[in-house]
């Protein structure tokens, strides 16, 4: 499979992962507090990724993994407080859809690979999928905004953010996904455990059905999404992996309609269409301008004109700005 196709799956299976977590976050934050099923989660997430580190070789953390790491794990740490209560507040699935305005956030933040900013197509791209969003939730029986809805478009705000800033501090960086990965959870751990050490005797009296709920959270929601997101971005750019993730609905719509009884209505079906074309239509704009970028900046736009067509360099394919190869 090539690269670029290899990095779509990955963000798209992450999207699925995130999808299905709407309903996994409900159900544990009706039995315990927010905070406590935040802490529970960060600390199975570090305690997963310190035992995946521990058996590699090489050096534990670098100074570039530190340096991003703590950033990168409190504003993953904020994306994840206002979500969750977010989701506390509303339905899983008016949370699904209103996290996925991410898509039109992130390219008002992401400058890298677009100098001169990206082609008013994307922005309509963008609002198509913004139409489908709409959509989804009419056919989802959409209400007025609650509480949990605005603080699930503060989510998205700041996880547009979060989404920008991991391209930024990883960009040209010899910087190990896992080992990133890995000082985010901590940090998360750390925050919140002071935060809910006072509710910690409620894990010992949860069941299994719940340990179930909360370990599906840290170790696909979590492990799985975070590692796989900044492997992913690494290899492509914020934008497009932004609208990648903005898939997120269509899989919680789907599988609330095959787990959760919820009724696939003909807006729903139309919402959904229209969000996978604007989706990749905005990934295919956002790839060809990140090219075009690319082209203009190489050293052979410059090259003289004179040469005969033999003794030009053939073209190659341009390359993301983004992209930086380490080891998974």
């Amino acid at each position: 499979m090539p690269d670029a196709r290899r990095t779509d799956a990955v963000l798209l299976l992450v999207a699925l992962v995130w999808g299905s977590s709407y309903l996994s976050a409900q159900t544990a934050t009706a039995a315990l507090p927010v905070l406590l099923v935040l802490f529970a989660r960060y600390a199975l997430s570090a305690l997963a990724c310190a035992g995946l580190v521990s058996v590699r070789r090489g050096p534990l953390w670098t100074r570039d993994e530190l340096r991003a790491g703590v950033p990168l794990g409190i504003t993953q740490a904020a994306v994840l407080l206002v979500e969750t209560y977010g989701v506390a507040h509303t339905s899983a699935a008016n949370a699904g859809l209103i996290i996925s305005l991410t898509i039109v956030l992130t390219p008002l933040l992401d400058r890298s690979g677009h100098p001169g900013g990206l082609p008013p197509r994307f922005f309509l791209a963008a609002g198509v999928c913004v139409v489908a969003v709409g959509l989804l939730m009419t056919g989802n029986g959409f209400h007025a905004p609650r509480s949990g809805d605005l603080l699930m478009l503060g989510a998205a705000v700041v996880r547009a953010a979060h989404v920008a800033l991991v391209g930024r501090l990883t960009m040209r960086r010899g910087v190990r996904p896992l080992h990133l990965t890995t000082v985010q959870t901590v940090v998360g751990t750390a925050l919140f455990l002071p935060l809910a050490a006072r509710d910690l005797p409620a894990l010992a009296r949860a069941d299994s059905a719940l340990w179930l709920q909360l370990l599906y959270l840290a170790l696909f929601c979590s492990v799985f999404a975070f590692l796989a997101q900044t492997w992913a971005v690494q290899r492509t750019s914020a934008s497009r992996a932004s609208l990648l993730l903005g898939t997120e609905p269509i899989w919680a719509a789907a599988l609330g309609v095959a787990l959760g009884g919820e009724r696939f209505t003909l807006l729903t079906g139309l919402g959904a269409a229209l969000m996978v074309t604007g989706t990749y239509w905005g990934q295919a704009v956002e790839r060809r301008a990140r090219a075009a970028a690319s082209r203009a900046a190489s050293p052979r736009a410059s090259a003289p004109t004179h040469l005969t067509e033999q003794e030009q360099e053939p073209e190659q394919e341009p390359v993301c700005p983004n992209t930086t190869r380490t080891s998974a």
